[in-house]
């Protein structure tokens, strides 16, 4: 029995995680900031008889503080955690700055995968065979960086947000894997294609219209996940791993650059020192 940990665990690829897990006997804990869906979720743990292995944790991850008092909750109902999978998004065409004064998919896409990888260290580190599964998109060229604007402020895109947001998280990859290569913890990047889930978002009337065609012509959710449940049951042997569609990728190219990965962990420890 696994102790899992799934960040956006209430809608798309990873509630369908969550249920798996939770099928195949797992304890697992789901963290959403949509309370309905939460209880929705819960409803049908308890349908599959798992609602004593299963926790809801309602949050809003684009905030740190939440994220924060999520790692100690989570420290208290485990003992140790496994597998932490992070899933959490949300579009937005138009920019949005958090309570906070942080640009929200920075805050949610990046920030909050950086609290939650870190963070859970010590916990993971106490499983025999631990893993971090970052759901991005794995394997983006350099030129999506704005080294000099990292939350927008000038020329906010949605899709130039989700596109930096994965190249975010490959150097939080990079770095996480350098800064603990002498522990247990396995980090995976793994991108799963255009599937048919839940597209957490505030979407104009063009982009929404984009939606419907992916979510009508995208594979489905089960279908995407069966990579990803392999990755979490057997992870590789090295520090750090990428995977597109269920293919792995090299992580020794320029794009996953270890300067660039340390360059932006101390521009994210700068950040959170404010």
């Amino acid at each position: 029995m696994k102790n899992i940990v799934i960040s956006g665990g209430t809608d798309g690829i990873g509630k369908a995680l969550a249920l798996h897990d939770l099928n195949r006997g797992d304890n697992v804990i789901v963290i959403g900031r949509n309370t309905k869906k939460g209880t929705v979720f819960l409803d049908a743990a308890i349908e599959i008889d798992a609602n004593t292995r299963t926790s809801f944790i309602p949050a809003d991850l684009s905030l740190i503080n939440e994220n924060k008092k999520v790692i100690e909750e989570i420290k208290t109902k485990f003992s140790k955690v496994d597998v932490i999978v992070l899933c959490a998004r949300h579009y937005r065409t138009i920019r949005f700055e958090t309570a906070e004064g942080f640009e929200e998919n920075f805050a949610l896409f990046y920030l909050s995968r950086f609290l939650l990888s870190h963070g859970m260290v010590e916990s993971l580190e106490k499983a025999d065979n631990p893993v971090i599964m970052n759901v991005a998109g794995p394997g983006a060229d350099m030129s999506v960086m704005h080294w000099d604007d990292l939350e927008l402020k000038q020329g906010y895109n949605g899709g130039i947000a989700l596109a930096q947001g994965g190249k975010l998280n490959d150097l939080l990859g990079v770095d996480f894997a350098y800064r603990h290569n002498a522990g247990r913890t396995r980090y995976v990047l793994f991108k799963p294609g255009m599937t048919s889930t839940g597209f957490s978002g505030e979407y104009d009337a063009q982009t929404a219209t984009h939606i419907t065609a992916m979510k009508k012509f995208g594979k489905p959710v089960e279908k995407s996940i069966a990579p990803i449940i392999d990755l979490m049951d057997s992870p590789p042997a090295e520090p750090l791993s990428a995977f597109v569609e269920g293919k792995r990728i090299s992580v020794e190219h320029k794009y996953f650059d270890k300067d660039s990965a340390t360059r932006l962990y101390e521009i994210t420890q700068e950040l959170l020192s404010h």
